[in-house]
């Protein structure tokens, strides 16, 4: 897939699960960080809070390793106030996703915050 190969920016808020969830798909660890602001927060549910691209990097290698993969959910439309997104999505079992991302100066979108779960 192009996205992987190309790493392809988010242009909108709405493209960062779709490239997330790819590049998951593919391996890319190094592309699914770079849709992360530098100092952004993941959270990976029972109250480990992840700071920082190094840390989501070290995270994301190891749920790479395991073998894991995403399922595309059914995305909400983001909510958009200036520069700030609050992007969702109901994934295939039911649960649900919430995000905050800021445009860039360039244009493109990067997550600040990342909630694996909300529900």
């Amino acid at each position: 897939m192009a996205d992987e190969v190309s790493r392809e920016p988010a242009h909108d808020p709405q493209d960062l699960e779709r490239l997330l969830v790819s590049r998951e798909r593919a391996g890319d660890v190094d592309g699914m960080v770079a849709l992360y602001e530098p100092g952004a927060a993941l959270d990976c549910g029972e109250g480990r809070l992840t700071l920082g691209r190094e840390a989501i990097r070290a995270f994301y290698a190891r749920l790479v390793a395991t073998g894991r993969k995403f399922d595309f959910g059914e995305q909400r439309p983001a909510i958009l106030s200036g520069d700030l997104a609050l992007t969702s999505t109901r994934t295939p079992d039911g649960g649900v996703t919430a995000e905050v991302a800021r445009r860039q100066g360039d244009g493109t979108w990067l997550w600040v915050i990342d909630q694996f779960s909300i529900a």
